[in-house]
């Protein structure tokens, strides 16, 4: 305090330094886990709207229970069938034929997609009779299948790995086109074989297109186990659907729905979680 100032009776302010604030960054799992939660919160909204407002309709009564039950009723319906053991029973079967005819399809379309996309002889000899029959809707074949094969599993197998070669032969083929000339001209130089030319530089090229027909192929495969199911089966998802609309039981049908609705909802989620692991190395756009 001055002299001056204790003279004039006026204390003195005395300005303390202050720090600037040092801002802790954030631990990169903890934002990681907030941003997925963001993500499911966001994903959450419309479907939890849509169940909000199908509950409020089907309370009031505007449409009656027999067309559109309520989703707390079809929940009823999901719990009595799991404690029965008949819901557990009719999917076992159902993710039996899928898997069984996926492998079988997307196996082959896979083998097929490499070998139309690498040579050129291939694509002149097989491609145009692949192309023509990809054009073929299933429910066209299906009473074709079960005239040849009847109504045993051996026919919706087929059918099932019919619609998923598809999609993985046309996404491997157009994968392996898309490879860019100039790494041919590399692995010449590098004198690389056939086979490191194909696991090194080809299949590691196509593999975003090679992911993209395998989800489709899943998708497409889900479709052909419910055409096959509904055609002719005693048993499985798609026969649960069918016998519980001839008895008016529409809440067991939507059962039905949401089932293939999740399960097929699960197997692409699990071909995302190892399209991200193993596109790391791609540096694309994510909105």
């Amino acid at each position: 305090m001055n002299n001056s100032e204790v003279l004039q009776g006026r204390p003195a302010v005395i300005a303390k330094e202050t720090k600037p604030a040092i801002s802790v960054p954030e631990e990169p799992g903890k934002s990681k886990q907030r941003e997925r939660m963001r993500t499911i919160i966001r994903g959450s909204i419309l479907p939890v709207t849509v169940l909000l407002v199908w509950q409020i309709i089907g309370s009031t009564g505007l449409v009656t229970k027999t067309i559109l039950p309520t989703p707390v009723e079809i929940t009823k319906s999901f719990i009595e069938l799991l404690v029965s053991g008949e819901l557990y029973k009719h999917l076992q079967i159902s993710l039996f034929r899928a898997a069984l005819g996926f492998l079988l399809g997307g196996g082959l379309g896979l083998l097929f997609g490499v070998l139309v996309g690498l040579f050129r002889r291939f694509e002149d000899s097989l491609d145009p009779s692949i192309q023509m029959l990809r054009t073929i809707p299933h429910l066209a074949i299906t009473p074709l299948f079960i005239l040849w094969f009847g109504f045993g599993e051996f026919s919706k197998i087929l059918l099932i790995a019919k619609g998923a070669f598809f999609p993985l032969y046309v996404n491997t083929f157009l994968g392996i086109r898309g490879v860019d000339s100039k790494l041919f001209d590399v692995a010449r130089v590098l004198e690389f074989s056939r086979f490191k030319q194909i696991t090194r530089l080809v299949l590691p090229a196509a593999l975003p297109n090679v992911l993209l027909g395998l989800r489709l192929s899943i998708g497409v495969a889900w479709l052909g186990l419910v055409v096959a199911e509904l055609m002719g089966s005693s048993e499985g998802v798609g026969y649960l659907i069918l016998d519980a609309r001839q008895f008016s039981q529409t809440s067991i049908v939507f059962v039905g729905i949401v089932i293939f609705a999740f399960v097929g909802k699960g197997s692409d989620s699990i071909v995302r979680y190892f399209e991200k692991k193993l596109l790391k190395w791609r540096d694309n756009f994510n909105g």
